[in-house]
């Protein structure tokens, strides 16, 4: 049966809000957003990408050096799905992504777009839903790294 009550509604679009929270502060690299995005002990995956996994404040590390040299990033994040927990104070969700990142000179830019999935544990804190655990499941890649790039370990 769907759930319709306010609460519930309330919480699947604060959740939304944190999912596109999310999407803004790696496009624009607004890593100071971290504590708005995660749990203080939140751990991400995202060696699908070629890429790491451990606490997640290390993998936006990473994911800040992996980026560096695609200043254009828009993700799109949409199909969000949610499943509380007893409780309501946890849920499950995911996602689907689609991210084109570019360098170069509009017009005559290098563009790459990774699209999957971002499957999360989330949790509620005094300050609104967290991410408390992520994994990033890339499940295509249009075009190909150029042939110099390097993803970073």
């Amino acid at each position: 049966m769907l759930e319709t009550d306010i609460a519930t509604v309330a919480d699947r679009l604060a959740i939304n809000e944190l999912m596109y929270r999310y999407a803004r502060m790696v496009d624009f690299r607004q890593w100071h957003l971290h504590d708005e995005v995660f749990t203080p002990d939140a751990s991400c995956d995202y060696t699908s990408t070629g890429g790491v996994k451990g606490a997640a404040r290390d993998v936006m590390t990473w994911l800040d050096e992996a980026l560096a040299a695609w200043p254009t990033n828009l993700h799109l994040v949409t199909n969000v799905s949610v499943e509380f927990e007893d409780g309501r104070d946890a849920a499950r969700s995911s996602c689907y992504f689609l991210g084109p990142m570019a360098h170069g000179e509009i017009g005559s830019q290098v563009i790459i777009t990774n699209g999957g999935l971002y499957i999360d544990r989330l949790e509620r804190s005094d300050d609104g839903w967290r991410i408390a655990d992520r994994e990033c499941r890339m499940t295509l890649m249009l075009g190909s790294l150029p042939a110099d790039y390097v993803i970073p370990t």
